[in-house]
């Protein structure tokens, strides 16, 4: 009886254990290749559990993720002989894992990385070589980076990996580098400086003798205009003068001699003159008589 439980025990093992090794599960994050003594046997699995042959078939599996390659910085050649630094990330995952397998020695992504960032390399030593620091710098960034993006993703197509995304994190300087374009920038930004500071002196010596001209201008017709408003204002007055003299010339006099002793007279002026002079005629007489 114990020699039949130990039997039944084994064989339950065994199935237990062929069992096991009989099935594997790929993930909604896996890409799982089927081998037979070595040989791809299948690479198209969905998610869910799948069989296999105990002992004949072993299964691999690789990440499905988008993986980074986050490299160290490097230093590029511009078109002025100038080396800058250069720190960049590439975003990358398996798109065809039969060919990841084989182009990379056993689907190794060390290796794949390895390919990637020679790919990036030599990419990015012909771009920077066109482009001069500034350009490299500031404007064309994103344009490197368009190019870079679309030729990886042509050359890493051949080993099954798909390039999501080439992002340049920072553009460095050596310091003797950045010494000398710095110096340069300042002195271009300087020269700018003062030619806009000239253009601006220049259209304001303009805008003022313009200005002057035009007051000039203002000003002469408007003294036209006034001494003859003003000579038309003295022929009317002269007129009137004339015509109040000759309707009656005693009264003429005398609002004149008012007149005149108005705007002489304050209330403390000190007047010293004879009283019978010809000023206070219509002092003593109403009709101005001595």
């Amino acid at each position: 009886m114990r020699i039949l439980n130990s039997i039944l025990l084994v064989l339950v093992a065994l199935i237990v254990l062929v069992g096991a090794t009989s099935v594997f599960v790929v993930s909604e994050r896996d890409l799982a290749i089927r081998f037979r003594f070595g040989e791809i046997v299948q690479a198209d699995y969905e998610p869910g559990l799948h069989f296999k042959v105990p002992f004949i078939n072993t299964v691999r599996k690789f990440d499905r993720r988008i993986l980074t390659l986050d490299n160290r910085p490097e230093e590029f050649l511009t078109a002025e002989k100038k080396n800058v630094i250069v720190d960049f990330f590439v975003k990358w995952r398996i798109s065809d894992v039969t060919s990841f397998y084989r182009a990379t020695g056993g689907g190794q992504e060390v290796v794949a990385e390895q390919r990637l960032l020679e790919i990036m390399k030599d990419g990015l030593r012909a771009e920077f070589a066109r482009r001069t620091v500034q350009e490299v710098v500031s404007a064309e960034r994103a344009e490197i980076m368009r190019i870079m993006a679309n030729a990886s993703r042509e050359a890493a197509r051949e080993f099954g990996i798909t390039v999501v995304d080439v992002r340049v994190k920072r553009i460095d300087l050596p310091d003797e580098v950045s010494n000398s374009v710095y110096e340069r920038m300042t002195q271009e930004r300087a020269r700018v400086a003062a030619q806009l500071r000239a253009e601006g002196a220049e259209a304001a010596e303009r805008i003022r003798a313009e200005a002057d001209r035009e007051r000039t201008v203002i000003l002469a017709n408007a003294y036209r205009d006034a001494e003859i408003i003003r000579g038309q204002g003295d022929a009317r007055a002269a007129e009137i003068y004339a015509e109040a003299y000759n309707r009656d010339p005693q009264f003429y006099a005398f609002h004149r001699s008012l007149e005149a002793y108005r705007r002489a007279m304050g209330e403390q002026d000190v007047f010293v003159i004879d009283p019978d002079s010809e000023f206070f005629r219509f002092f003593g007489n109403q009709l101005g008589r001595q």
